[in-house]
């Protein structure tokens, strides 16, 4: 429990699509998701105290520059694909907070970075699906900061460094992805698929735990990393990681939630 006035930073995972609202394909196991949703579900006890809103980085939007979605109401983007039909009609009217979003513009200024903002986009479902077990009220505001599609770990670091005075004025800063996402062998039995996994998990794990200055340096490298390409083909649902662990600032990370879902590592982590 943070009992501190500073808020932690926290990747998260957002499974599969509208995965937490329906039933598992058929197939697969009928608990295949239970341990995340209880994961995300807990978030609010394990954090401790009530942000006043949330800025959340998914892997879902990129831009050229940071874009600051910061409406005061909110569309969703159904943006995934081949689900049932009721999964199309899931909402979430949490209410947007275009104060952040400026405070938001006004950090990242002055780190140096060009910015901008979107007001017709809705939220993805790397957003409103997790918050809708987060926070299943709706009743805290959200702003969604972009990826830079030049997916360049280093500028994300940088992202979060310029953010991280936000934790200290009740924003919970938030990335949203998964830490194995490859989705040509997510759902294939390939021992080799799982053991690269296993290695990449056990490599980001203990990145996470190491000193900042050390932290940073191997998260900027891990490409380098044991089975890194095996688990992230392209990294759009790694690089929130790189934003908040550059918010964290000095605080030590530590893995959240850990699990294999069909024999494929995934965690979770915070800072703080």
């Amino acid at each position: 429990m943070n009992t501190s006035s500073r808020l932690p930073t926290l990747y998260i995972p957002h499974g599969g699509g509208p995965c937490f609202f329906m039933d598992p394909m058929p197939g697969f196991p009928p608990t295949m998701w239970n341990a995340m949703e209880a994961f995300l579900r807990g978030l609010p006890a394990m954090i401790g105290v009530r942000p006043q809103a949330v800025l959340v980085i998914s892997g879902h939007w990129e831009c050229a520059v940071p874009t600051v979605l910061a409406s005061g109401k909110y569309s969703l983007l159904y943006d995934y694909y081949g689900f049932p039909e009721h999964t199309y009609r899931l909402t979430y009217p949490a209410s947007g907070s275009p104060a952040l979003g400026a405070r938001v513009q006004e950090l990242l200024k002055q780190a140096g970075f060009e910015s901008q903002q979107e007001h017709q986009r809705g939220l993805d479902h790397g957003v409103f699906i997790p918050f809708k077990l987060i926070y299943p009220e709706a009743d805290v505001p959200i702003v969604q900061l972009s990826l830079l599609n030049s997916l360049d770990p280093a500028a994300h670091l940088a992202l979060g460094h310029a953010l991280s005075p936000l934790r200290d004025e009740g924003v919970l800063i938030v990335g949203s992805g998964l830490s194995y996402h490859n989705l040509r062998e997510f759902f294939s039995p390939n021992a080799a698929a799982n053991e690269a996994s296993v290695q990449f998990d056990n490599w980001l794990g203990n990145a996470i735990s190491a000193a900042p200055a050390e932290r940073e340096q191997l998260l900027v490298q891990w490409e380098t990393a044991p089975g890194a390409r095996a688990c992230h083909p392209r990294s759009e649902h790694l690089l929130p990681l790189m934003v908040i662990a550059g918010a964290a600032g000095t605080d030590a990370g530590h893995i959240s939630y850990s699990e294999p879902l069909l024999g494929k590592a995934q965690s979770a982590y915070q800072f703080g």
